[in-house]
């Protein structure tokens, strides 16, 4: 069978695999994202059933995936929104660093890493997955509830922070100087800072300029802006995630309707492609062995990620329940904890990778779950608590 033809039936059989695991999680009342993982798991890497051919088009439509899944969630929201809602939280965000970086650096240097792969671990530890949640609160129906933007206020401070720690993570990990660093954050904020004001000033006119009587040209029109955004703020230090964030809060509301409409075929069937390959790039013969130590850190930040949520959701006046749904939905991690590892093990310190691997897998596992039973098994000490 020639390349072509192989990579046609391993995505076929791909996509019929990913319809049946997503009939069996709706009909549990779960969000198909760990079943998705665990299955890909074991078909990757040292899995059973290597997609050899299909491997280079799931890289790719991950990174769309994230995009995509971001985009989508920008367009919930305003820019005049969004600054509120930063002036609101702020406190939040800090509590999420202090509560949630700390376990991921200790951790670190338990495990004998090198100070500047701790704190590579840190970052791992510190940030949830703006993808897993994103799909999460679509699947459970949460978008409207009362404790959402809480949640969504502390994923976009997460990776807006990003744009500071990466850069100073790359310096650190080549052994760069103070200059070096700065640099790449004044760069990187810098960028964010620019988008945000044009999109609170000139969301109308882009508005005018995505708009069209044709879904084709509609569909083309946001796609093409929001990959070259999102690619731009790659590029400067900050993150593509950042960047279709930042588009989808431009649009105004008139417009913002018809596109969520016009990019959910195309968003599902590329977030799918992201769990996919995030499985498929993990081997399961380098999680075991450290397991047991990506098991009891995951234990740590299941508790001090609900306390963030729960601290945050009481800032909007949310009741006992809607915070309890708050702190599960941040427990989820994923692509950037990926990322981070990935250029602690480029830097040479790969001891990262396995232990981190290991930990979001757990963790993107545990998160939908908790996210989805924790409410009904808590319910009698809620009723409890509230009485």
């Amino acid at each position: 069978m020639d390349h072509v033809a192989a990579l046609l039936v391993e995505l076929g059989l791909l996509f019929g695999a990913l319809s049946l695991l997503g009939l069996g999680a709706r009909r549990l009342g779960l969000s198909p994202v760990p079943f998705v993982l665990l299955a890909a798991l074991a078909v990757g890497e040292g899995g059973v059933v290597p997609l050899e051919n299909a491997e280079p088009f799931l890289t790719a439509s991950a990174e769309i995936g994230v995009v995509l899944l971001l985009l989508t969630l920008g367009l919930e929201f305003s820019a005049t929104e969004l600054f509120a809602s930063f002036r609101r939280h702020a406190p939040s965000g800090v509590v999420d660093l202090v509560l949630n970086a700390p376990p991921g650096l200790v951790a670190g240097l338990l495990l004998g890493l090198p100070w500047q792969g701790a704190v590579a671990l840190a970052g791992v530890t510190w940030i949830t997955s703006s993808g897993i949640v994103a799909r999460l609160l679509g699947d459970l129906g949460r978008l409207a509830n009362r404790e959402t933007p809480a949640v969504l206020s502390v994923l976009v401070l997460e990776d807006l922070a990003m744009a500071l720690f990466l850069p100073l993570l790359v310096v650190a990990l080549a052994g760069g100087g103070v200059v070096s660093a700065v640099g790449g954050v004044v760069l990187a904020v810098g960028a964010v800072l620019l988008v945000l004001l044009a999109a609170q000033r000139h969301g109308h006119r882009l508005g005018r300029l995505l708009s069209h009587d044709d879904d084709e040209q509609v569909l083309l029109r946001l796609v093409g802006l929001t990959l070259l955004v999102a690619g731009l703020a790659q590029s400067v230090g900050a993150s593509a995630a950042v960047g279709a964030f930042l588009v989808g809060l431009a649009l105004p509301a008139s417009f913002a309707d018809r596109a969520r409409a016009i990019l959910a075929p195309l968003r599902d069937l590329f977030a799918a492609m992201f769990f996919v390959a995030f499985g498929l790039a993990t081997d399961p013969g380098a999680v075991l062995p450290v397991l047991p130590a990506a098991l009891a850190l995951g234990a740590v930040t299941v508790g001090t990620k609900v306390a963030t949520g729960w601290f945050a959701a009481r800032r909007d006046g949310v009741g006992v329940p809607g915070r309890l749904r708050a702190g599960t939905a941040l427990i989820a991690h994923g692509e950037f904890s990926i990322v981070i590892a990935g250029l602690a093990v480029a830097a040479g310190i790969s001891a990262v990778g396995p232990v981190a691997t290991a930990y979001v897998l757990v963790m993107a596992v545990a998160g939908p779950v908790l996210t989805r039973f924790a409410e009904p098994l808590a319910a009698p000490l809620l009723r409890r608590t509230t009485a």
